[in-house]
């Protein structure tokens, strides 16, 4: 497949016509549950973790001491959307017990995907240094590839003290780990990419992260090459020692695929309470 045809499976706001709509109700569900957790004095909101106005985190606490960690991070095809739109992602975590931290980045054509890389890496870094644990990395779209990224660094050549698997499972909805494909797209006029550097910054060509475990899910309703982005890197993984799971979601599209990370009774936030707390 190339061309049009190529463009076309990657053009997910195209395929939901209605996406305006959906950045709208997140903007003002994400407002809404960042004023009742501060309300409730559970939110830390634009902590710092590098140079850059985008390099900040929100911290929406759990109402338990000691709660388990997790990282949420954003899509946008690494050029687009606000972290304060996914504040919201937070609530059925927290519901459940699990502090969830909500990072921002700089976005292409700024900087590389590379650099966004990165700059995940020196935030996973500061929640280390503020709780002093490991945790679970779930996100969407692009941030389903940045959270594979995460789940695959190798923490000590970037900090002796910090543990082996910093990151020792993880969740993607609806994420791309093969950036080939993007090359010769029209984004890729932000992304910049050659195939060299698409390549580089593929998770599916890195060597798999043995001994830790991951969750590949999509939207039924996505295109032929996103149900194909998850399954591959699940098969991939899998036969290099990562405990993968791999589903997709009847009735679900690139964008309300994460629908159920705002219900703490759905089946979604119940697997990522077991991931979160290793159960």
């Amino acid at each position: 497949m190339g061309g049009a045809g190529l463009e076309a499976e990657y053009n997910n706001r195209e395929r939901v016509p209605e996406h305006q709509q959906i950045f709208a109700q997140w903007a003002r569900d994400a407002a809404a549950y960042r004023t009742q957790a501060s309300a409730e004095k559970r939110a830390e909101l634009g902590l710092t973790y590098g140079p850059s106005a985008r390099q900040t985190i929100d911290v929406f606490h759990a109402a338990i001491d000691g709660a388990p960690l997790a990282l949420f991070i954003h899509g946008g095809y690494w050029r687009s959307l606000e972290p304060s739109m996914f504040s919201h992602m937070a609530a059925g975590l927290n519901a459940r017990g699990v502090t969830v931290a909500v990072a921002g980045y700089d976005l292409c054509p700024q900087v590389t995907v590379t650099a966004i890389i990165h700059e995940l890496r020196a935030a996973c870094l500061f929640l280390w240094r503020r709780f002093a644990r490991p945790f679970l990395v779930y996100g969407h779209s692009a941030g389903g590839h940045l959270t594979a990224t995460m789940l695959a660094t190798n923490w000590r050549t970037l900090d002796a003290n910090v543990p082996r698997r910093l990151v020792p499972a993880a969740f993607s909805l609806a994420g791309v780990f093969d950036l080939t494909p993007l090359v010769d797209l029209s984004m890729n006029q932000e992304l910049r990419l050659d195939v060299e550097e698409a390549r580089r910054v593929s998770p599916l060509f890195w060597p798999a992260p043995a001994g830790t475990t991951f969750d590949a899910l999509a939207g039924a309703l996505e295109s032929s090459e996103f149900l194909r982005q998850s399954r591959v890197i699940a098969e991939t993984w899998r036969h290099g020692g990562v405990a993968t799971r791999h589903d997709v979601l009847a009735g679900k599209n690139h964008f309300t695929v994460c629908d159920d990370l705002t219900d703490p009774k759905s089946p979604m936030v119940e697997r990522l309470v077991e991931l979160a707390t290793g159960r």
